[in-house]
C-alpha cells in the first residue's frame, strides 16, 4: 500500500461510515411500518408520505448544499451532515412520545435527519472522487456499496430491536442508531480532505442544464432512485401483508436480501469496472429490473416473488454510483453543483417511487403498486439506449 493510499484511508473509512449512516436513516423507519399500523393505525398512504417527506427534504437540501460547501468547505459540511443525522434520530426517539400529535413528531424528526442525509449524498461522493487515487469509478461503486451493507445491517438490527423492545417501545430504536452518526461526526474533524482549489471554476446550474445530455442524466438519476428505493422500502410490508409471511422472514427475505444483492453488485462492478461498458451493462440490468418488478407485482407464488425482490437489488446496484462517475467524466467541471443536482434528481425518484406504490396500493393493492413502479427501470433502459445511439453517431462522424 503506497503512502497516498495509507494517508487517505481514514477519509475513505469515514466516508464508508457516512454511507452506513445514510442507510440507517433511509431504511430503518420502513421496518417500523407494521409497528405504526398496529400502534397508530396509519394508512398505507400516510406511511408512504413519511418516505415522501424524507426524500423531498433531501431533495431541497441537495440544492442548498453547494452553497453551504462554498461558504464552509467540505470538512465543516461533512461534520454538519453527521450531526443533523444524529439529532434527527434522537428527536425521533423523544418527540413522538411528548407531542400531542405523534405523526407530527415523527415528521419533524424526519426533517432533521433527512437534512443530514441530503448533505451526505452531495458531499461524500466528491470527497472520495477528489482523492488522488486511481480507478475512481470502482472507488465510487465501493463507497456506495457501504450503503447496501448498512441497509442490510439496519434491517437485521431494527428487526432484532423490535423483537427486544416490542411494538410499544419502538422509540428506543432510533436512539440506539443515533450513536453511529454521533461518533462519525468527530471522525470528520481529523481525516485528511482534499478541498478544491479556490481558483478552480465550477460550472453553474444554468450552464449544466442547457446541455441535453445533462438532462438525460438527471432523468436517469430520478429513475435510479425510484427503482432502488421503491422496492427496498416496501419489500418488508409486501412480504408480510401480500405474501403472508412473518415479519422476521419478510424483513430478511425482502429488504435485507435486496441490500445484500445490491452491495454484491457494487463490489463486483468495482472490481471489473475498467473491463465493461457501463452504459451497456446499465441497459441490461434495467431490463432485468423491469422483469423483477413485473414478477413481484403479478406472481402469486410467494417464494418466487421474494427471490425476484432480492434479485432486484442486484439489477439496480450500479445505477446510482455509475451515473455519478459517468457524469463526473462527462462534465469535468461539474463539481459540487453537478453532484447536488444528481442527488436532487435521485432523491426525487426516491420520494416519488415509494409514494406511488403506496398511492396505488391503497386503491388497488400492493401488487398493482409494484407493477406501476416498473415504469422507472423501463425509462432507464430507454435513456441508456439513447446514450449508446448518441455515442455511435459521434463515432461515425
Amino acid at each position: 500500500m503506497d503512502n497516498s493510499v495509507k494517508k487517505y484511508l481514514p477519509t475513505k473509512l469515514a466516508g464508508y461510515v457516512g454511507f452506513i449512516v445514510q442507510a440507517v436513516v433511509n431504511n430503518f423507519l420502513p421496518i417500523l411500518f407494521i409497528v405504526f399500523r398496529n400502534v397508530y393505525n396509519l394508512s398505507y398512504e400516510k406511511l408512504g408520505r413519511l418516505i415522501l417527506v424524507n426524500f423531498v427534504t433531501q431533495m431541497f437540501v441537495d440544492l442548498l448544499t453547494p452553497k453551504i460547501v462554498k461558504a464552509a468547505g467540505y470538512r465543516k459540511t461533512a461534520i454538519m451532515s453527521q450531526a443533523f443525522a444524529a439529532i434527527g434520530l434522537i428527536a425521533l426517539g423523544i418527540l413522538p412520545g411528548i407531542m400531542k400529535d405523534t405523526y407530527l413528531g415523527i415528521i419533524i424528526s424526519i426533517l432533521l435527519y433527512a437534512a443530514g442525509s441530503g448533505i451526505t449524498e452531495v458531499i461524500l461522493s466528491p470527497i472520495i472522487e477528489m482523492l488522488p487515487t486511481g480507478n475512481k469509478s470502482g472507488n465510487m461503486a465501493l463507497l456506495h456499496s457501504f450503503y447496501c451493507w448498512g441497509q442490510a445491517f439496519t434491517v437485521l438490527g431494527t428487526t432484532a430491536l423490535v423483537s427486544v423492545f416490542g411494538y410499544h417501545n419502538w422509540q428506543y430504536i432510533p436512539l440506539i442508531w443515533a450513536v453511529i452518526p454521533f461518533l462519525n461526526t468527530f471522525s470528520f474533524f481529523k481525516v485528511p480532505i482534499v478541498e478544491p482549489s479556490p481558483d478552480q471554476k465550477e460550472a453553474t446550474f444554468l450552464e449544466l442544464i442547457k446541455k441535453p445530455l445533462f438532462l438525460i442524466y438527471m432523468l436517469m438519476m430520478l429513475c435510479a432512485g425510484a427503482s432502488e428505493i421503491a422496492m427496498a422500502e416496501w419489500a418488508s410490508i409486501f412480504a408480510q401483508n401480500a405474501l403472508g409471511v412473518s415479519k422476521v422472514i419478510g424483513d430478511i427475505a425482502g429488504p435485507c436480501a435486496f441490500a445484500l444483492f445490491m452491495g454484491t453488485g457494487r463490489v463486483v462492478y468495482a472490481k471489473f469496472s475498467k473491463k465493461v461498458s457501463f452504459t451497456k451493462l446499465l441497459v441490461l440490468l434495467n431490463v432485468l429490473c423491469f422483469v423483477c418488478y413485473i414478477v413481484v407485482g403479478f406472481c402469486k407464488i410467494s417464494f418466487v416473488a421474494l427471490i425476484f425482490c432480492a434479485l432486484c437489488g442486484f439489477t439496480v446496484s450500479i445505477s446510482w454510483p455509475g451515473i455519478y462517475s459517468a457524469g463526473a467524466r462527462t462534465f469535468t467541471n461539474g463539481g459540487a453543483v453537478m453532484f447536488s443536482v444528481f442527488a436532487m434528481s435521485g432523491d426525487t425518484g426516491c420520494a416519488v417511487g415509494p409514494w406511488l406504490i403506496g398511492f396505488f396500493a391503497d386503491r388497488f393493492g400492493l401488487n398493482v403498486g409494484f407493477a406501476v413502479a416498473s415504469v422507472f427501470p423501463l425509462l432507464m433502459v430507454l435513456c441508456g439506449l439513447y446514450i449508446l445511439k448518441l455515442r455511435s453517431c459521434q463515432k461515425e462522424r
